[in-house]
Order: structure tokens, then sequence, then C-alpha cells
């Protein structure tokens, strides 16, 4: 259980916050194919994820989906099954929004400090929106919308027809192979990830639909307006904000090949840093009002502290687990000794 005080003299109960999903990515034991497709021996060895759930982690989306990873020395492979019985789209110019259209995303913050992270969208006819965040909105993000995925390979699958109203699909399959040349720049290493995790999710954009003339498009309420779009995830975000990054999953990448069977658990600081991000959002939403000086993880009661300098200010703990200095600071990225 993990419990902290959000103001002085107040304690709330963080049962609520959900713990993040994790998976562990093996290697490949032969080439992969990129053809949108998942019959290497690879894929049909490695598990899916549990199926992805509404954006704010209580309802069950309408269309199943699940993803697979794996890894080699060269590229972080992801495969994803997104059931739809209407596969559309109309999208075609790389870079264009592409959540307009049905999508499947991928998030990736190589060293978990919430800034300089990743994201990569493509719809049905594997059309590519990749771009690089220096930090997340709520902190005034600067979004390299020009910046490339140099090398990315991506293909798209069908089970059905794309584009055609008079029948019924069964599935849309997105098959990546994304470099770690790319990767690693945000990282702060030079090497694949290997025996460590880096934090990750996924996002599937879904939208209800027209026909006019047999062409979809995204529905329109009676004034005019379009309907929402569903949001559904891998790791549950518990707000409808794919943007807080410290809440994506934990992929784990085994030096072991696709078939073994290792065990991964989220590290203990990792359990801190939810809690402090959790104070820290709450800095944000009310900067005025007391905060705590401390926080309960585990059972375990860590004084918290809060430093003000000429820039701004940082919020910061030692690990009772590792005893570790933690830091975020006013911007929400994260430091560790």
């Amino acid at each position: 259980m993990l419990t902290l005080g959000l103001f002085a003299g107040a304690s709330i109960d963080l049962n609520a916050q959900r713990v993040p999903e994790s998976y562990v990515a093996y290697r490949t034991v032969g080439p992969i194919e990129i053809d949108g497709k998942d019959d290497e021996a690879s894929w049909q060895q490695a598990s899916y994820t549990d199926p992805f759930i509404d954006i704010e982690g209580a309802k069950t989306p309408k269309y199943k989906t699940q993803a697979k990873m794996l890894w080699d020395d060269d590229y972080f492979y992801v495969l994803a099954k997104l059931e739809e019985p209407h596969v559309w789209g109309n999208l075609k110019q790389r870079d264009t929004v592409i959540f307009y259209n049905n999508d499947f995303e991928v998030f990736i913050d190589p060293n978990g400090d919430t800034h300089n992270y990743y994201e990569l969208e493509l719809n049905a006819l594997n059309t590519v929106w990749d771009l690089f965040l220096t930090k997340p909105y709520r902190n005034g993000a600067t979004v390299l919308d020009s910046w490339d995925v140099q090398g990315l390979k991506s293909a798209i699958s069908i089970k059905g027809t794309l584009n055609n109203s008079t029948d019924t699909d069964d599935f849309w399959m997105v098959e990546l192979a994304i470099p770690w040349a790319v990767l690693v720049e945000a990282s702060g290493v030079t090497d694949p990830p290997e025996n460590r995790f880096w934090r990750i999710n996924f996002s599937r954009v879904n939208w209800d639909f027209d026909l006019n003339n047999g062409r979809y498009s995204r529905k329109k309420d009676a004034n005019g307006m379009y309907l929402p779009e569903y949001n559904w995830v891998w790791s549950p975000q518990q707000v409808i904000n794919m943007h807080e990054p410290e809440r994506w999953g934990y992929v784990f990448f085994a030096s072991q090949q696709v078939g073994a069977d290792i065990g991964f658990a989220i590290p203990k600081d990792e359990h801190v840093k939810w809690a402090m991000y959790e104070v820290y959002r709450n800095i944000l939403a009310k900067p005025n009002a007391p905060m705590t000086d401390a926080i309960t993880v585990m059972d375990k009661n860590v004084p918290l502290y809060r430093d003000e300098h000429e820039t701004g200010w940082n919020i910061w703990v030692t690990s009772p687990f590792s005893g570790k200095k933690m830091v975020i600071d006013h911007e929400g990225k994260y430091y560790g000794e």
C-alpha cells in the first residue's frame, strides 16, 4: 500500500493509483521481416500484453487491443493487434495529425525523467507521425515535429479490407522496428538497455464514424461538432492525458532469448517516484497550498523536502530503500543519484 499526505495535516490513500503495467521484452531468435505479420518464430513465442483499457483505467474498451515487444542489437520491435470491424483511414501525408484517424501510438521515455521523450503514431494506411518532446505539455513543451526516426521500419496488415464499408473486418496489425541508434539519443547512453527498463506506453485512438457515399469520416453531433474520441491504452494514465510520462509502463529488456521466462519486479524506488509525482502534480494544481512534509511508501515514512532557489524549486527525498537522493524539479524533471 502507498499513501501520502498531500497537504499539511492531511492524508489520502493512494490505492486508487494503479501500479503501472510491466512487460519483459526478450531477444529475438532469428530475423524479423517487417511486413505487418506475426508469423516469425520470435513473435509466435512472445507473449501479448494484457488487453488495453480505457485511458482513465476503469472502462473496458469496445474492441480488444494487445501488443508484443522484442529486441536485438539493432532494433526495438513492437507488434500490435487492433480488433476493428471497420478498418479505415484517409491521412496519407507523413507528420500530419494522425490521431484524426483511428491510430496506434507509441510513447518512449528512455531514462524515466519525464523529459526528452518520443512519440510515434500510425494509421491503417501506414502513415507515420513521429515527434520529439523536450518535456510534457504541462511544463511548456518544445515539440520537434520535424524530427524523424531515421531508419524506422513499419508495416500494416489487415484481416479484412481497408476503407470498404460493405463488409466487416476482423483486425489490423501494426509492426515496427525502431532503431536503437535513434532511441539512445535521449537516454544518456550509447547501447541498448540490456537488463534495464525503459518507461513506455501505447495508446489507441478510436473514433465513431459516419459514412457518406461509402466514405468513412469522424462522426459529428447534431451541431456539427466531432464526437470525442476513445482513448485505449496499455498502462492506464488515470487522466485523459498521455503526456504524464511518470504514469507509463515499464519494459525490461532481458538478455535472454524469447522463450525464456524471467521475473521482473518494479524497483521500490519507483514507488517513491510515484508518490513524489503525486505531490508534484498537486503543487501544480494548488501552488499556494501547504505541502506535506512526508510521504508514506510501502509502510515507510519518508521525509519530503522542498528547496527554493533563484530559478525555481525542487522537491526531494532520500530513498529508504536505496539511500539515493531523489529529486523532482519545478519543471517535473526527475534526477536521481
